[in-house]
């Protein structure tokens, strides 16, 4: 980011009140002693001093040129879909637990700071996805996503029924508890856990894994992500949903097509330059550990 200027630095979060309680204000004056203005939004705020006010997160993202993100990886999942279509980066820090995206510690706080404002910050750029929910012909919801879309049963125990395309053409038909299309960012999150691979975040190309398949033969599948992945409902349909990232939900109706492709925007994520990929690979799955 040579010649970026940061005039105001917005603070998402969402760990333990006694933790934002003793980072916060320190961060506030330091940042004040450079001139640079700090956009808190309400769960920051309210674990500050009586008085202290804060915005809703869409509002400090319109106010700010960089997002600082406190939290763990729901955060920045959240922090991710505000960022990206704004076209402004996040320094992610890990207060939560794995923290796979938020890969600088709090005692890396101010010297990654220190980086992004003089220019020096080491930008991963990140594919997002693009979710369409089309239903009798035309798109009544769109969603952008960091790590994936999940088209997933609700409450009851059964399996459900999907038609799976690439570009139009017909791929198979799944009986599974779900279907995820993962970004290579998310390959790391629920697709691994449902078996997919693990793929380099500079590979362009979407994980398609199935969840629970009632065929053993049904395995992941890597495709270019230049495709157009279409998912149809057949079969029984009740309480059948799309879900991002984990955290937004929509149900979906019988015949409903969700359509998953590569978001315009990019995620301008910054990484701490002296820990690669593959060591925080290591570091967060325990690699090579007895």
């Amino acid at each position: 980011m040579p010649g970026k200027t940061f005039q105001t630095i917005g603070i998402l979060s969402r760990p333990r009140r006694e933790q934002l309680s003793a980072v916060v204000p320190p961060l506030l004056k330091w940042l004040e002693a450079r001139g640079v203005k700090a956009a808190l939004d309400e769960k920051t705020a309210a674990a500050l001093p009586v008085g202290t006010k804060g915005m809703s997160q869409p509002l400090v993202a319109d106010a700010s040129q960089l997002l600082l993100v406190l939290g763990g990886d729901g955060t920045m999942l959240a922090a991710a879909r505000l960022a990206a279509p704004r076209r402004i980066p996040i320094l992610p820090v890990n207060m939560g637990r794995l923290g796979f995206l938020t890969s600088f510690t709090l005692d890396e706080l101010y010297p990654a700071l220190e980086e992004t404002l003089a220019g020096r910050a080491s930008i991963s750029q990140r594919v997002m996805l693009q979710a369409e929910l089309v239903r009798g012909g035309s798109v009544i919801e769109a969603q952008c996503a960091l790590n994936e879309a999940v088209i997933h049963k609700g409450a009851f125990a059964r399996m459900i029924q999907l038609e799976l395309g690439i570009n139009s053409d017909f791929v198979c038909r799944y009986r599974a508890d779900g279907l995820i299309v993962s970004s290579p960012t998310g390959s790391t999150a629920y697709s691994l856990s449902a078996g997919g691979p693990i793929v380099h975040p500079h590979v362009e190309a979407f994980v398609i894994t199935p969840i629970c398949p009632h065929m053993l033969s049904d395995r992941p599948l890597v495709v270019r992500d230049s495709s157009m992945v279409e998912i149809q409902l057949t079969g029984e349909t009740d309480s059948v949903y799309l879900t991002l990232d984990g955290q937004l939900g929509i149900p979906l109706q019988a015949t409903d097509t969700v359509r998953v492709l590569r978001a315009k925007e990019e995620l301008q994520l910054i990484q701490p330059p002296q820990k690669p990929y593959f060591e925080i690979l290591r570091n967060k799955l325990k690699w090579g550990e007895a």
